[in-house]
């Protein structure tokens, strides 16, 4: 297809599923919806920009207007990679499916990588368990004051999380340890994320900072960032995107998490940048909410970035598409801490495209990616199927 969009614009609600895929109970989150659970839990749902999109249409959610007239596209995405993390859903949104799942360690680290770790840093470590990253600062942080050991923890997610207090470990030598990790993690213990998690405070007042940075594993193929690179067209990572893809095919990047700056940088670059990808990631529902069960403060989270809606939809260009999505989710309401395996809520709005067009729902999250290229003029991704014919004006 000849190129129908001269800039996208993606933003990922980091973990806002819409209901529980037909597999969810192999992932021990059957009953799951992040959506639908919130608004029970909360006695309702007031997202007026997120609903004029389409958003009670993909599904029925408790509270939130299914008859209305959608602006443009809506629909919803199943994941046809194994996993529920967000290296996975992110890859497979850019056109890459997952077929194996990344190492997870319910028992804690091996001796043989810790022992390498501890080898690499030239000290030794607390913890090595999974555990809530709030919990288990508190829990050792006496020691790790006294002792300058940093904290090594995991997740029901793949990842080696190394937590230090700035004042005893700075935050550049945390990024060090990280990159000491991430070498020797690969091949069977090759996790999808290793993760510095720096913290200031007294014990009992602890605060984990904003300067969290997450090394992953580079995607094993081409990804729809590639694409745009290639084509001498911007790529522009906002959030924790630059860490998702380990830098590959981003060219500028800001990365800040706190979900209302990378809600003003999309509404900044989206003034300055003119063609290309913009695409973000609003990491706050996930981690500030979904992961410690939080419904007030995660639908508080989507209240704001709902007031701000407006904002971005006005300054869409008549060849602009905006597509607002998430890439697994987190139940605030579930059992345990961890992702669910849920659908992804797909809504798309610009001027090339239908309005109050109802997609259904689509075998992949990278047939968004696939669509994206189409509309560009790209190559197509190694995954996904194309839904641009099905959705132009």
């Amino acid at each position: 297809m000849a190129e129908k969009i001269d800039r996208t614009i993606i933003i990922v609600l980091d973990s806002v599923g819409i209901g529980a895929l037909p597999d969810a109970d192999q992932y021990g989150d059957a009953g799951a919806d992040t959506l639908g659970n919130l608004a029970r839990a909360v006695g309702g749902l007031d997202l007026p920009g997120l609903s004029q999109l389409g958003l009670g249409r993909v599904k029925p959610v408790p509270y939130l207007d299914d008859n209305i007239s959608a602006r443009g596209v809506f629909g919803r995405m199943a994941e046809a990679s194994v996993g529920k993390d967000t290296t996975t859903g992110h890859w497979e949104l850019a056109g890459l499916i997952s077929e194996r799942p990344f190492p997870t360690y319910p028992d804690g680290f091996p001796e043989e990588v810790i022992k390498l770790f501890k080898e690499a840093i030239g000290r030794d470590i607390l913890g090595n368990k999974p555990a809530s990253g709030t919990v288990i600062i508190e829990e050792l942080a006496e020691e790790h004051l006294a002792t300058g050991r940093p904290i090594v923890y995991t997740s029901a997610d793949s990842v080696f999380q190394i937590a230090a207090h700035e004042d005893i470990i700075p935050v550049e030598k945390l990024y060090e340890m990280c990159e000491k990790a991430r070498e020797i993690l690969t091949g069977e213990h090759g996790v999808a994320r290793v993760i510095a998690r720096p913290f200031v405070g007294e014990p009992g007042e602890l605060e984990r900072t904003d300067r969290r940075k997450d090394f992953s594993l580079p995607p094993p193929g081409k990804t729809l960032l590639n694409s745009f690179v290639q084509a001498h067209k911007e790529v522009v990572g906002i959030g924790k995107i630059i860490d998702i893809f380990a830098g590959d095919g981003v060219t500028e990047s800001d990365h800040t998490i706190n979900n209302i700056k990378c809600t003003e940088a999309v509404i900044d670059y989206m003034d300055e940048v003119d063609s290309g990808l913009i695409f973000a990631n609003l990491v706050e529902f996930d981690m500030l909410y979904g992961h410690r069960r939080d419904p007030e403060g995660y639908y508080q989270a989507l209240k704001d970035f709902d007031e701000r809606l407006p904002d971005i939809l006005a300054r869409l260009k008549s060849n602009d598409m905006l597509v607002i999505t998430a890439d697994h989710g987190c139940d605030p309401t579930y059992e345990g801490t961890d992702h669910t395996r849920e659908f992804l809520p797909l809504l798309l709005a610009g001027e090339k495209l239908k309005a109050n067009y109802d997609l259904g729902t689509r075998s992949s999250f990278a047939d968004m990616a696939a669509t994206i290229a189409d509309l560009h003029g790209l190559p197509a991704p190694e995954d996904g199927r194309s839904f641009a014919g099905e959705i132009l004006s």
